[in-house]
């Protein structure tokens, strides 16, 4: 075990110092793409400026025999495109693959100043952190970078899902984790072959009335990544980074998408993936909190003063504890506003008449 008072020191000579806080930079979004798809490589400069993040997919997504074209494909597009404030991040082949290697040395050397984040998938346990962990170090020293890549990890495995506490403090380079429900699913033997979303068979339902046990018993369908979601979270929350949901794999269901979408904003995440461009929508809409909710927090906060005591706001009562709340709120306004002129301008006027 390494000693506190070496958590932050670098990990190889010459690497740069890792980061002590996680910036909380808008990633509402965070759409893929395969570099090794031309037609995909195309939109890249077009979609760098309607998503907060891209993400060049190197895994699963991507053909064994595409695997070195997926890999090249994204250091030429970094290498090309100005992506002003949007992040470029990358998902790496699994650390069990012959070409994670290839993918960390490449990526690394040849744009790590570009790279942002690195999302690294099928993570069992901190030991997969630690190793990542130390060769960006090495690669980070031998290509000269000042700035570390951060890490990302994929919650998608049942080892996974038992040691997330461990997981998300493995490093100071972690910047969040997501849920990977499909591959979850198939870890855990569970009987769906969705990728992400509910089920109908998992459900509730209301008590008989009288004798029929049939007649008039209402059910309702539940929510099978509600406990993965929730423990992911409060693990996040714990080590100072960000939770996202994964993959809603339905792209023609828009409704049920963006139910799930809220279901994980409400829960904590700060963003999800978009496979299509018509998530990227859903995702900005769900995870930028409503011009209503920003003008109330921020109008219970002018209201508290320092934040201690109790106040009555519309008949309700508020306290320091609604504060921290409503300033949860108000601070992820206050980023997205910076990004989107829109947002800024349907807060600013919600907030000006709630405080009239």
């Amino acid at each position: 075990m390494r000693s506190p008072k070496d958590f932050f020191a670098p990990l190889a000579v010459g690497a740069p110092d890792p980061v002590r806080e996680i910036p909380a930079l808008p990633s509402r979004m965070i759409h893929f793409f395969d570099p090794s798809n031309a037609k995909m490589a195309a939109k890249v400069p077009d979609l760098a400026k309607k998503v907060d993040v891209l993400l060049g997919n190197l895994e699963d997504a991507v053909r064994a025999d595409r695997k070195e074209a997926a890999r090249q494909g994204l250091v030429e597009i970094a290498q090309a495109t100005d992506f002003g404030s949007t992040q470029l991040w990358t998902r790496i082949n699994s650390l069990d693959s012959p070409w994670v290697l290839d993918d960390l040395i490449t990526l690394v050397t040849e744009i790590g100043d570009k790279l942002d984040v690195i999302m690294v998938p099928k993570v069992e346990g901190a030991q997969d952190i630690h190793y990542v962990d130390r060769l960006l170090a090495q690669l980070e020293a031998r290509a000269g970078l000042r700035r570390p890549l951060l890490v990302h990890a994929i919650l998608e495995t049942a080892s996974g899902v038992a040691n997330v506490e461990e997981i998300a403090g493995a490093s100071p380079r972690m910047q969040g984790i997501s849920l990977g429900p499909a591959d979850l699913a198939a870890s855990r033997r569970m009987k769906t072959t969705r990728v992400g979303g509910g089920h109908p068979g998992y459900l509730v339902r209301t008590d008989p009335v009288g004798e029929d046990l049939h007649e008039g018993r209402t059910t309702y369908q539940q929510d099978l990544w509600h406990y993965t979601v929730a423990r992911m979270v409060d693990a996040c929350a714990m080590h100072g980074i960000l939770p996202y949901y994964g993959p809603f794999g339905d792209i023609r269901d828009v409704v049920a998408c963006e139910d799930q979408f809220r279901n994980a904003f409400l829960l904590g995440c700060v963003g999800t993936w978009t496979l299509h461009p018509v998530q990227v929508d859903i995702a900005k809409r769900v995870f930028s909190p409503e011009p209503k909710d920003v003008a109330w927090a921020r109008k219970v906060i002018a209201a508290m003063g320092d934040g201690t005591g109790a106040v009555m706001i519309d008949g309700k009562m508020q306290d320091d504890a609604s504060v921290k709340q409503c300033r949860v709120v108000a601070e992820l306004a206050d980023k997205l506003a910076e990004r989107d002129p829109e947002l800024k301008q349907a807060y600013d006027e919600a907030t000006k008449e709630a405080l009239a």
